[in-house]
């Protein structure tokens, strides 16, 4: 017979057998890979092929018969680190290992989500609505697209940190342990954690000084975080982002526009509504622009109207005094962390996905003030929700399409939306033939494909043939060199990239397919 309260035992039941058979799936034809952690690939294959641990090893572009090795700290390494173990301890390739790697991270994230929403106070039902919220969210569903590296491990572990944060009652070694490790394992995972590590922190200091009067008192409880805190930040830059450049590195003078401060401001919509997904990117754009700068700025500016006064009314109307304390601290340290960096011109996109824990710590109370209003208020809540969900399902469904029946696959099992299947079929044939060439791409995801050879990755050329020519050339001579283009590439754009290397003349043009051509060269300039 049902039973009221047996509803959320459904919802998770079904969410359950979701993500289950999406795994199942994804497993069958795993991702596409976006770029950065196409990066992180690249290290991989370094250590794979001898290099040292993190470090990216590439033809040097003084001398392309010699390698130039770079310890990458722009990323955290858990993006490749974690699917490279499974792949030593499992047997599995690239592919499968980043298929089952999604799958875990999407159970994982879920459930500690929930038991975060739990441990604040909401009734196993919200809690339960709240995840069907986030499972209807783009940024859930890109993953069984695109493998996107940190994100969907940070997703895994924010809801089990937040609900540490949000549990933890005494000043002891549990603590202290927890501080630590929470640090480290976050930042491992994904770098940008640290500002999340940061207003987490907040959090659980108020938490436990609440009671407390005198501001001594809460001085000390901030010692027992601060201290374990500090380790943590410490060995982070003193073993990782010391050694290199990270997008905090540079700043390019200040600059105060409605979108520095307007982005954050708009977060809540932008992500916990996929706005800013839906748009293509409101300023940053992922495919074709909908709106021009004018009415993506007053979009913008609505937006963050409206997300202000849909905080301002969680805050005032749901009764869990711990959950109100998670929205006002991270909110705020969203507004001001990234506001600071966009006000300095740090190299941090105006996306979305860098603000996704507000869109997933907003799901409950929506839930909850939908739950309390009219039942007007309540189907409005609804229909969206589901308009979203349907939008995310067709995301999903023409994105496994496509890589199922369109994206090339090699020896990593990962799709290969940037290159047909005759095209790679004829560069591993000649990676297998020769142990000297040097293959040049201008997509990170299709040298991974090459397993005995070196590979150089160029930037992709944009319309305006605007270029950074320090970026383009390799000097010297290696061996046969490959270069794999796209056929729109004829013209002004191939004759750059083959200028790139003064080293080598009597190029030799040939079709790999009817959308990629090879540029053959086997000769020494004189």
């Amino acid at each position: 017979m049902f039973r009221k309260e047996n509803v959320h035992k459904i919802i998770l039941t079904a969410i359950g057998l979701a993500v289950l058979i999406m795994g199942i799936l994804l497993f069958i034809y795993p991702p596409a890979v976006f770029p950065d952690p196409g990066m992180g690939f690249q290290v991989m294959r370094s250590m794979q092929m001898g290099g040292g641990f993190n470090l990216f090893t590439s033809p040097d572009q003084s001398d392309i018969s010699q390698n130039f090795s770079e310890f990458l700290t722009w990323w955290s390494p858990g993006q490749y680190l974690v699917p490279y173990g499974m792949m030593l301890l499992a047997g599995l390739n690239t592919g499968q290992a980043v298929a089952i790697l999604i799958t875990i991270c999407q159970f994982t994230g879920l459930a500690g989500l929930y038991v975060f929403f739990r441990k604040i106070g909401f009734s196993t039902l919200i809690s339960s609505i709240s995840l069907v919220f986030i499972v209807c969210q783009q940024a859930f569903v890109v993953p069984y697209i695109f493998y996107n590296g940190g994100e969907i491990l940070l997703f895994a572990f924010e809801g089990w940190f937040l609900y540490g944060c949000a549990a933890l009652k005494k000043t002891d070694l549990k603590l202290v342990l927890f501080i630590l490790l929470s640090g480290w394992l976050g930042f491992f995972f994904k770098s940008s954690f640290l500002w999340i590590y940061a207003a987490g922190l907040c959090c659980l200091w108020t938490r436990l000084s609440m009671s407390l009067t005198g501001i001594w008192s809460w001085i000390k409880k901030g010692l027992w975080i601060a201290i374990p805190a500090i380790i943590a930040i410490l060995c982070v830059h003193l073993f990782y982002l010391s050694k290199g450049q990270n997008p905090t590195s540079s700043a390019e003078g200040i600059k105060l526009t409605l979108q520095t401060f307007g982005f954050p401001l708009a977060s809540p919509i932008l992500s916990g509504f996929s706005a800013d997904d839906l748009f293509h990117g409101l300023l940053y754009h992922t495919g074709t622009p909908l709106f021009n700068d004018f009415w993506s700025l007053v979009i913008l500016a609505t937006l963050a109207l409206i997300s202000i006064a849909l905080i301002l009314s969680i805050v005032r109307k749901v009764p869990n005094k711990d959950y109100r304390l998670f929205i006002i601290v991270f909110y705020l340290f969203a507004i001001l962390v990234f506001g600071s960096s966009y006000l300095r011109q740090l190299t941090i996109s105006y996306e979305a996905r860098h603000f996704r824990i507000i869109g997933l710590l907003i799901a409950p109370g929506l839930v909850y003030l939908a739950a309390e209003s009219k039942r007007i208020y309540k189907l409005g809540l609804t229909l969206l929700i589901a308009c979203i969900g349907f939008i995310s399902i067709g995301y999903v469904i023409k994105g496994y399409r496509f890589n199922k029946n369109k994206s090339a696959r090699g020896v990593t099992g990962i799709a290969q939306p940037n290159i047909d299947q005759p095209s790679l079929n004829q560069v591993m044939k000649l990676d297998r033939e020769n142990k000297d060439a040097v293959f040049v791409f201008v997509s990170n995801d299709i040298g991974l494909e090459i397993e005995h050879n070196r590979i150089i990755t160029l930037q992709p050329i944009s319309a305006d043939l605007k270029i950074n020519t320090d970026d383009y050339v390799y000097k010297g001579f290696a061996g046969p060199l490959y270069i794999i283009l796209p056929e729109s590439y004829a013209g002004p754009k191939e004759k750059l990239i083959m200028k790139s290397f003064p080293g080598y003349t009597g190029f030799n043009v040939s079709m790999l397919s009817d959308s990629y051509v090879l540029y053959a060269a086997k000769m020494k300039r004189k």
